[in-house]
């Protein structure tokens, strides 16, 4: 891990690790990709202006996410079947997070259940929450979440319909895994530290699911339930109803249009998150960093608005605060670290996209978070 110098090192070390099945899981998208592709390379696109001789001393990196102090402007997003990238997956990453001091987000789809997170750390963690059709076990996650004493709950509302990610569908991927091919039987074979962390681990299915749903009582049956819970019915009443049930604050993830996002402001919603699910469902969606900028004209004022979609470096998360975001979440990221390296590689990461962003900050001229708009950027309207 020394010779680590970015989040790609940290990718390919994944790759070799983890078995192809979850590696492909993380890494790829959906259909033919090109939202996945089009979220790093608008962001690629998005050139600096280099300032000299400015005083750039005194740089530092704290900021407020939701009025709470922040390290610097990250959070690690919620990502299904983190506990099948490296046993205890969640664990791992939530103790990480919170020693930088960032937030973390646990997913409905974690393999550790917010029980389970909530015994293992010492501070208070975000919920991410999917509204299945079976509307009290979503009432029940909730209640959960709230007796775990989450700090926010994070609604996404982009998956009613799933997305085809090919990859997936070749690898016969499954949660728990099966080696259900020769190909597969190899690969797990040739990743016997792997193995023997995921056999360690707490759980080795959804934690958030088995034994708390009926139908879903059993290993083999489990992804089935979740397969047939997607909810092409939800619609913004859900979203009153979800907040009639949850007293903290609510960020509502998934949103791409203008008029989506005025009606997430409309619920009283504390922060929205401008994403498309990292590529991974509506394929040919434009990248989250095209349609920032007339998201956060729009409605900024309004409330918090974060950012997800392609951020691999320090830079990125400084481009898309120059555009009005007020933190940015990060997923692959932070699982490449995971499946490389547990719980320090997930602190490795969140310390590699820190200090590029000190280093980027310094060569643009600038201090403090908050001294970060467009004036850092090259061929924008007003520079």
């Amino acid at each position: 891990m020394k010779n680590i110098t970015c989040i790609e090192d940290l990718r390919l070390i994944h790759k070799r690790r983890v078995p192809k099945p979850f590696f492909d899981y993380v890494d790829a998208g959906s259909y033919s990709e090109q939202t996945l592709r089009a979220n790093i390379d608008d962001l690629q696109k998005l050139k600096f202006r280099q300032r000299i001789l400015v005083d750039v001393s005194k740089r530092q990196l704290n900021t407020t996410i939701l009025g709470e102090p922040a390290a610097m402007p990250l959070i690690l997003a919620p990502v299904g079947s983190t506990g099948m990238q490296f046993g205890d997956g969640e664990i791992y990453a939530c103790r990480a997070a919170h020693e930088a001091g960032v937030p973390y987000t646990l997913s409905t789809m974690s393999i550790c259940s917010i029980e389970d997170v909530a015994a293992s750390v010492k501070k208070p963690f975000w919920f991410q929450l999917y509204v299945m059709k079976d509307r009290g076990f979503a009432k029940s996650l909730i209640e959960r979440a709230i007796a775990a004493k989450c700090s926010a709950l994070v609604l996404t509302v982009d998956l009613q319909v799933l997305g085809q990610r090919h990859a997936d569908v070749k690898n016969g991927l499954s949660v728990p895994p099966k080696l259900a091919t020769l190909r597969n039987a190899i690969d797990f074979a040739t990743k016997p530290a792997w193995v023997a962390g995921i056999l360690k681990g707490k759980q080795r299915n959804f934690g958030n699911i088995a034994g708390h749903v009926k139908g879903a009582g059993d290993l083999g049956s489990t992804s089935e339930w979740v397969a047939s819970q997607f909810d092409t019915t939800l619609n913004w009443k859900d979203v009153e109803w979800i907040r009639s049930i949850w007293p903290g604050k609510l960020i509502i993830k998934g949103i791409l249009d203008i008029v989506d996002a005025r009606e997430a402001v409309k619920t009283g919603a504390e922060a929205i998150v401008v994403s498309n699910h990292g590529g991974r469902q509506l394929d040919g969606a434009p990248s989250s960093i095209s349609v920032l900028p007339e998201i956060v004209q729009d409605v900024g004022g309004q409330t918090e608005i974060m950012f997800d979609g392609g951020i691999r470096t320090g830079q990125d998360v400084m481009r898309a605060l120059a555009l009005g975001a007020r933190s940015c979440m990060i997923g692959r990221a932070y699982i490449y670290g995971l499946g490389a390296g547990g719980q320090a590689g997930v602190a490795l990461a969140l310390d590699l996209i820190g200090k590029e962003l000190s280093t980027t900050m310094g060569l643009a001229g600038v201090n403090r978070i908050d001294e970060i708009d467009r004036h850092v950027l090259r061929d924008m309207p007003g520079n």
